[in-house]
C-alpha cells in the first residue's frame, strides 16, 4: 500500500479575536446551564439531566481555554516586541 502524500500545501493557520472567541463561547455555555437549571426536575425525569451538566462542564473548560489564550496571546506578543518585556519603574511613585 502506496503511503498518502498532499497534493497541496496546508493553508495558513487563521488569527483572530482568538480570546474574545473563547471568552464568548465560555459564556454561551455558561448561560445555557443557568437557563436550563430551573427545570433540573423535568431533565431529571426524563433522564437527561446530562445536559446540565454538559453545560457546566463546557463553562469550566472555557475558563480554563481562557486563562490558555491568554497566555499564548502575552507570549506571542512578547515575541513580537523583540525579547522579554521588563517592568520599568515608575517615576512618579517617589
Amino acid at each position: 500500500m502506496a503511503k498518502w502524500t498532499p497534493k497541496h500545501e496546508a493553508p495558513e493557520p487563521l488569527e483572530g479575536p482568538v480570546v474574545a472567541t473563547i471568552t464568548g463561547g465560555t459564556l454561551v455555555w455558561f448561560v445555557l446551564f443557568l437557563v436550563q437549571l430551573p427545570f433540573y426536575g423535568w431533565f431529571a425525569d426524563h433522564g437527561h439531566t446530562w445536559w446540565l451538566w454538559t453545560c457546566l462542564a463546557g463553562g469550566g473548560l472555557g475558563l480554563v481555554g481562557i486563562w490558555y489564550v491568554r497566555r499564548r496571546d502575552a507570549a506571542i506578543k512578547r515575541a513580537a516586541g523583540g525579547g522579554t518585556a521588563t517592568r520599568q519603574p515608575d517615576s512618579s511613585a517617589r
